[in-house]
């Protein structure tokens, strides 16, 4: 259920409405908006003490939600989700996160944090952890990854967008961190997000490589039911019978996801094509199909890079791109971070 309060409720109906609602045995979340307040019901099966809230002062309805993400969805927040990270915002333009795949040295993190810096982009993102496909590949440098991510933001101010893996290092990473990654293969791990949801920093929740919107606007509803409604909606392309890419980036999701949820969207075209010659264009067929921003890997030398180099841009190709986008957003009155 959504609980709309009228323009003129105060603070105190607002709060005793969301008393009412834990005396029922439910969970209230205070949605606060441009013109009124609404309060999100969780853990309800059904529209059992409607009538009582109704009655309440300073309610002006109380609408059942239809969809099983109710907190993700634009039924219970019509306005577009904006959140100010690390001296940049995603939410309401065009946001750049870039960096490589993972934390390999601090020489080339610091080299990449300043070169990210230079050109204005904000959120550099980087792997200390890093789930592989094989036992024997590039693990990331763990707790030493961290400490290297630490001093790239303490020496530039740059935003670190970095993986966590498990419950039992949320914590630690989340001290570091400005932006939690969830990766694809933990898009369903539940007590992750549970987690998650009792940490208050954004969350960038990729989409897992064979989940349907449903699936992946639910794993949303896990992080924001636990209280944390900064959440970050990333495709990064599904598993097709395709192979001339890695993946299908799945573009066609931004005006659907747009429609039903009020999370901004960020498209990873790395990971989507598997290629960085692909890159460029499908970055820009992002900002033409409406998503909130990028993920892109970069790196000084893909030749030599510990994973992931087939689809990282170097230096001189990230900055090309980035130039190419501007025109693109000054068109369609879009702002580039």
């Amino acid at each position: 259920m959504l609980v709309v309060m009228n323009v003129h409720a105060t603070p105190e109906q607002i709060e005793a409405v969301a008393e009412k609602i834990r005396q029922l045995g439910y969970t209230p979340h205070v949605i606060p908006g441009a013109t009124r307040t609404a309060i999100g019901v969780t853990g309800n099966k059904g529209p059992e003490g409607r009538e009582q809230l109704l009655m309440m002062p300073g309610v002006e309805d109380v609408v059942r939600i239809t969809v099983g993400y109710k907190l993700v969805s634009r039924e219970t927040h019509s306005q577009s989700s904006v959140f100010s990270i690390a001296g940049t915002v995603v939410g309401g333009g065009f946001t750049i996160i870039a960096g490589p795949c993972s934390v390999e040295n601090e020489t080339m993190i610091l080299e990449t944090a300043r070169f990210m810096t230079g050109l204005g982009v904000r959120l550099m993102r980087a792997g200390a952890f890093k789930p592989r496909t094989s036992p024997y590949a590039f693990q990331g440098l763990g707790e030493a990854g961290l400490a290297i991510l630490a001093r790239a933001k303490r020496e530039t101010g740059i935003g670190i967008v970095t993986e966590v893996m498990d419950v039992e290092m949320a914590d630690r990473v989340a001290e570091v961190a400005d932006v939690l990654q969830v990766g694809t293969r933990n898009m369903q791990n539940y007590s992750l997000l549970r987690k998650l949801g009792t940490l208050r920093k954004p969350v960038l929740l990729k989409r897992g490589m064979a989940a349907t919107v449903e699936e992946w606007l639910l794993a949303a509803e896990y992080v924001m039911a636990g209280g944390n409604r900064q959440v970050i909606l990333c495709e990064r392309g599904v598993r097709t019978f395709a192979d001339h890419t890695r993946n299908t980036l799945d573009l066609s999701i931004v005006p659907v996801v747009k429609h039903l949820s009020h999370l901004p969207v960020v498209i990873d075209p790395s990971h989507g094509t598997g290629r960085a010659e692909y890159v460029p264009a499908m970055s820009r067929a992002a900002l033409a199909a409406g998503a909130d921003g990028l993920i892109v890997e970069v790196h000084p030398d893909p030749r030599c890079a510990l994973s992931d180099g087939q689809q990282s841009l170097d230096f001189e190709a990230f900055r090309a791109l980035y130039d190419s986008l501007k025109p693109l957003a000054d068109v369609l009155k879009v702002t580039l971070r």
